[in-house]
């Protein structure tokens, strides 16, 4: 198997080993507990997709400065805006995912 296969499998068998306690819960404002699992369950799918996708980038930058070094400013000012906006679209799922959370607020 190689790594991503292990670390999704790995993720899995942590959201199903947290939800039992997740799905004890009290309902706090009458809301039904698989809304309130769902979205923390959709927050970590976004912060391990975003991750992935951030250590592609850099992997691939890294990987094109190595084979052309005469371009590398211009591969490494490309990979920080990628990034930049990896990042904000992940703050942005973040918040949608956590405005289904009574704990957040």
């Amino acid at each position: 198997m190689n790594n991503f296969v292990r670390i999704c499998v790995l993720s899995l068998v942590v959201g199903l080993v947290v939800a039992a306690p997740a799905f004890a819960q009290g309902t706090g404002g009458g809301s039904s507990p698989l809304i309130e699992f769902s979205g923390a369950f959709g927050a970590a799918f976004v912060c391990v997709g975003s991750a992935f996708g951030i250590g592609r980038l850099a992997s691939s930058a890294v990987e094109s400065m190595a084979r052309q070094p005469e371009v590398a400013g211009n591969i490494q000012t490309a990979m920080i805006i990628a990034a930049a906006l990896i990042e904000g679209f992940t703050f942005f799922a973040l918040i949608i995912c956590l405005q289904q959370n009574p704990w957040s607020g």
